[in-house]
């Protein structure tokens, strides 16, 4: 069971002079599960090398049991330090793939014809794929083979206006998660703003925010 894992490469959030990147309950929740569940995990980013993370997601208040183990695994964090050159990756071999979240990919993720490539190479083969918080933001530009959004028709979730409002970044981003995924004719749906919230729809996975990490992992597992 092979796993590819994606990460972003892009570390300014907009204009504002402050850093943002990956966000690590994203990153190490989901990792732990596919770990854990014998997954053979392969990380990558479109620069390679250590992604950056976002320092919001590396404070006290935002660990978790997963990014406290994280913090102890030096294998992991080698792993981490050491992604695969995206334009490198085929989707041959793999089994499935997953996008953490963070603020980062609004900016990469987003227009990186590597990834989306990717995914629709996924998609069409009837792999599972995967995208949790902000990462649904991959999405924007992926089509089905009919050259309709990937999303059309299709039961999604993703970053909530609400909690980018929370967080007072909706005139940072360059979009808004939610209002994307509808606007490609997704069928959006929410739960409670910073509950865990996921949604399966065929192979396709998407979980709300970083409290949906481990559930979006374990969806996609149960597809596999």
């Amino acid at each position: 069971m092979k796993i590819l894992v994606v990460l972003t490469s892009h570390d300014q959030l907009g204009d504002t002079g402050k850093k943002t990147g990956f966000w690590l309950e994203e990153f190490a929740a989901p990792y732990y599960v596919f770990k854990d569940a014998g997954a053979d995990v392969t990380l990558a980013s479109p620069k390679g090398g250590q992604p950056p993370l976002d320092p919001s997601s590396d404070t006290d208040d935002a660990q978790t049991d997963d990014t406290k183990r994280f913090k102890s695994d030096e294998a992991a964090q080698k792993e981490l330090a050491n992604t695969a050159v995206l334009s490198a990756i085929s989707a041959d071999g793999f089994d499935a793939i997953f996008y953490p979240g963070g603020h980062g990919p609004l900016w990469d993720l987003t227009e990186d014809d590597d990834s989306k490539a990717l995914i629709e190479a996924f998609a069409a083969s009837g792999r599972p794929f995967g995208a949790v918080c902000h990462a649904p933001a991959i999405f924007k530009h992926t089509k089905n083979a009919d050259g309709k959004p990937l999303v059309s028709g299709k039961k999604v979730t993703g970053f909530t206006n609400t909690e980018e409002e929370g967080v007072g970044l909706t005139d940072v981003v360059p979009f808004l998660v939610e209002d994307m995924l509808k606007e490609n004719g997704g069928d959006y749906r929410k739960g409670d703003d910073w509950a865990s919230f996921v949604v399966v729809d065929g192979k396709l996975v998407t979980g709300q925010n970083p409290a949906s990490s481990a559930e979006a992992a374990r969806k996609l597992l149960d597809l596999l």
